[in-house]
């Protein structure tokens, strides 16, 4: 790993930072610190991290907004990359579509469309994530996902494989994935939304962030931890094992949300990867369900099983 990180390193040369804490870029704003940190401003540091990849063999993370992401806190040996604001474009085409970068934030792009009377996407004002992370795990909320609105997709596989642009139907969407591969990075989207009235969508993402914040904890989080099983809710069974508030080191269950986990100002990454751990073994204990983790999980000692 270390010839590969430096062999990348010296290819990138002043695109390249070392030791980034990227912990602090998730929504957790815990864990450690990327070998090697780029930060995409445009088509040409894309070209240029895909040339370092594929020669060197680094292994690569896309971070994005962070909010489905938990870093250990001994960090990650290889190469994490984030797209800049060069990516964080919005235009209104003709008629009701939207052509937006993959660095734009949802509740941005929520507001955007609402301001410009078109309907479909307010339900992603309470989605802390980014347009490209959205499309890759076919985020949703409040009855709707991204399956309803994407047309289609410009990426870039960062390993050297075939990008260019593709369109909704490529992407074999499930609940809360894809087939896009983790280092297959969404650089645009575009968006086909329905006329409607601004005051009606702006309205209508109010009472969204009312509800969120009436039945969602805020502060350090990454949202649900676990999928809800078939005909079945995480939260309800995590509550039912008695684990509603239970504590982990600097880690814990949000006594408002039991599938919110929450980590401590200046707390331990590896302490929320304990606590997912010890409710996912002791819910399967008592109820027999295995619940299954939404959030990535990233330089763990035993692997990433996402």
């Amino acid at each position: 790993m270390r010839v590969a990180l430096e062999g990348a390193a010296a290819m990138l040369g002043p695109r390249a930072q070392r030791e980034v804490a990227i912990g602090p870029m998730t929504t957790y704003r815990v864990g450690g610190r990327a070998a090697l940190f780029v930060e995409l401003e445009d088509e040409a540091a894309v070209d240029a991290v895909r040339s370092a990849v594929s020669a060197t063999g680094v292994a690569v993370l896309v971070v994005g907004k962070g909010s489905n992401l938990l870093v250990a806190d001994r960090g990650f040996p290889g190469l994490a990359v984030t797209l800049g604001h060069g990516f964080a474009t919005v235009d209104l085409l003709d008629g009701h579509h939207v052509r937006s970068g993959g660095a734009v934030s949802l509740p941005v792009l929520a507001r955007r469309t609402a301001a410009a009377s078109l309907t479909g996407f307010e339900w992603a004002v309470g989605v802390p994530g980014s347009l490209g992370g959205a499309v890759r795990m076919n985020a949703g909320g409040h009855g709707s996902d991204m399956s309803r609105s994407l047309v289609r997709f410009r990426f870039a596989d960062l390993l050297g494989g075939d990008d260019g642009e593709a369109t909704v139907d490529t992407l074999a969407y499930g609940y809360r994935r894809s087939s896009l591969a983790a280092h297959q990075v969404v650089l645009s989207a575009e968006l086909a939304l329905s006329p409607g009235d601004r005051a009606t969508s702006e309205a209508t993402i109010a009472e969204i962030v009312r509800w969120r914040r009436e039945h969602q904890p805020g502060g350090q989080n990454a949202g649900s931890i676990f999928t809800n099983p078939p005909g079945d809710s995480a939260g309800r069974l995590i509550e039912a094992a008695g684990l509603k508030g239970h504590r982990r080191g600097s880690a814990y269950v949000s006594p408002k949300h039991a599938n919110f986990f929450q980590a401590d100002e200046g707390g331990s990454a590896d302490d929320v990867r304990g606590l997912i751990e010890e409710v996912r073994q002791r819910v399967e204990e008592q109820t027999g369900v295995d619940l299954v983790p939404e959030l990535r999980l990233l330089g763990f000692t035993d692997g990433d099983p996402s």
